[in-house]
Order: structure tokens, then C-alpha cells, then sequence
């Protein structure tokens, strides 16, 4: 019997210690390094400065389609090119006029940076 209740007590602690690797949104994580994840990027001209794999969250217009989806993304600091997946448009219709908000990271490739979006919303 003892040895039920050491391995039942010795199990509980494991269990708990192991959830702070699980991504608990309860717990806290890394705030720093060049991933950005602690900057507040909310603008076209912050995002182009920021580094590489950095989430962002910018509102403004898509203006144009430039490729295969590829599009022109601008708010009141500029302008920057974005990728919206179709599977992410979810019955969402935009034009030029329709402010939308995106939700992505920085992509820096080639010399060139772009927003990887994962989600857009009015």
C-alpha cells in the first residue's frame, strides 16, 4: 500500500512539473530574442523593421492582387506585400474600400519582407 501511494504521490509531481512544458496558457514562457514575439507591431512601417518570424496584427486595405495569393497591403505608414492563404478567407469578401485587420508574422526572405498572414477579419 505504501508503495501504491509514493508511486501515485511521485506520478501527481510529474505530471504537474511536465505541464509547465505543455504551452499551459497559464504559464509563462521566453519574452525576448530576436523572434520579436514581445514587440507590438501594429503598423506597415513597424512590421518592415521588424525582425524575422515577429507577429503582427495590422489594420488597413488590401489594394491589389499581385500573384498567385499574393497581395498589396497598405495602412497609413505604407505599404507591404502579404500572403493570405485562400482556406483563410472564410467567405470574407474585400475590396480596396473594405478595412480589414490581419494577424501574421514577418517573413524576411531574399531581402525582401512580407507578412505571412494567418487569420483576416473586418
Amino acid at each position: 500500500m505504501k508503495k501504491l501511494i509514493a508511486l501515485t504521490a511521485a506520478l501527481a509531481l510529474s505530471t504537474s512539473a511536465f505541464a509547465g512544458f505543455q504551452g499551459n496558457s497559464n504559464n509563462g514562457g521566453f519574452n525576448g530574442g530576436n523572434g520579436g514575439s514581445t514587440q507590438n507591431v501594429s503598423t506597415v512601417a513597424q512590421a518592415k523593421k521588424a525582425y524575422d518570424d515577429t507577429y503582427v496584427s495590422l489594420s488597413g486595405y488590401i489594394v491589389n492582387k499581385v500573384g498567385d495569393e499574393k497581395y498589396t497591403f497598405k495602412d497609413s505608414t505604407g505599404q507591404i506585400r502579404v500572403e493570405i492563404d485562400d482556406d483563410l478567407w472564410g467567405g470574407l469578401q474585400a475590396t480596396p474600400k473594405t478595412k480589414v485587420r490581419i494577424y501574421g508574422q514577418v517573413d524576411k526572405d531574399d531581402g525582401r519582407t512580407e507578412i505571412d498572414v494567418k487569420r483576416i477579419s473586418r
